[in-house]
């Protein structure tokens, strides 16, 4: 078995028991099954990058564990605090994109599928921004901040995929659909009366998240060093 595998095997097994609990209703061990999430997908791409780690990766973690550690506490200030954290997250992943990625250039057969990319992306930010909650009224200003960022996000990704179609736009649009379905349901939990059903896809599409980073993360560390090697 390889060393990364352990740590890989502990992260699913982290998202198939949050499964187990939630469909349950077993709160208590739900949250000790996501508490592990973060820091298993943490080890497996230390190990799987041979334990070395760029700052805004780093950063990246940090912010991700601090952002799942207020989700876990459910107090007052948790909800506040999760979306700062994870627009952090978003705003470095983009700063990424924008230093380490070739521009995109739009050939005449992309124009359509990028028009229907950006439809509707500008469709959902309107429609989830548009749904009033209280404490989307108290900080509109941070949640309208926080679906651009995430729109940005999704358009370079789900654009890149449609212009290069290589494994790293596959996993950057992933992990960008991931984050979206996250952040939607996790507004639906908000909005309407509590489901377990919404509750699952909302974690679940979080964890997958997480995977689908690490893998855009690993993927890219390896096309750099083939690079070098060139």
């Amino acid at each position: 078995m390889k060393a990364n595998k352990p740590s890989l095997i502990l992260f699913f097994l982290a998202l198939l028991c949050t499964i187990i609990f939630e469909w349950a209703q077993l709160d208590l061990f739900a949250i000790y099954s996501k508490a592990i999430v973060v820091p298993a997908i943490f080890i497996y791409f230390l190990i799987s990058n041979e334990f070395s780690i760029g700052k805004t990766e780093g950063i990246i973690f940090l912010f991700c564990f601090v952002g799942q550690v207020f989700n876990l506490m459910d107090v007052e200030s948790s909800e506040l605090g999760g979306v700062l954290c994870f627009l952090v997250v978003y705003l470095l992943i983009v700063r990424l994109y924008f230093r380490e990625h070739e521009k995109i250039k739009l050939a005449k057969k992309d124009i359509l599928p990028v028009s229907i990319v950006v439809i509707f992306i500008v469709y959902l930010l309107i429609s989830v921004l548009g749904m009033k909650f209280d404490n989307m009224k108290q900080f509109s200003i941070i949640y309208t901040i926080y679906g651009i960022v995430l729109s940005v996000l999704s358009y370079f990704s789900f654009v890149s995929y449609i212009t290069k179609g290589t494994h790293l736009a596959l996993l950057m649009s992933l992990m960008a659909i991931s984050y979206i379905f996250s952040d939607i349901f996790y507004i639906f939990n908000e909005y309407f009366s509590y489901s377990v059903v919404l509750v699952l896809i909302r974690d679940t599409t979080q964890i997958l998240a997480y995977f689908f980073m690490v893998e855009y993360f690993l993927q890219k560390a390896k096309s750099k060093k083939k690079k070098i090697t060139l």
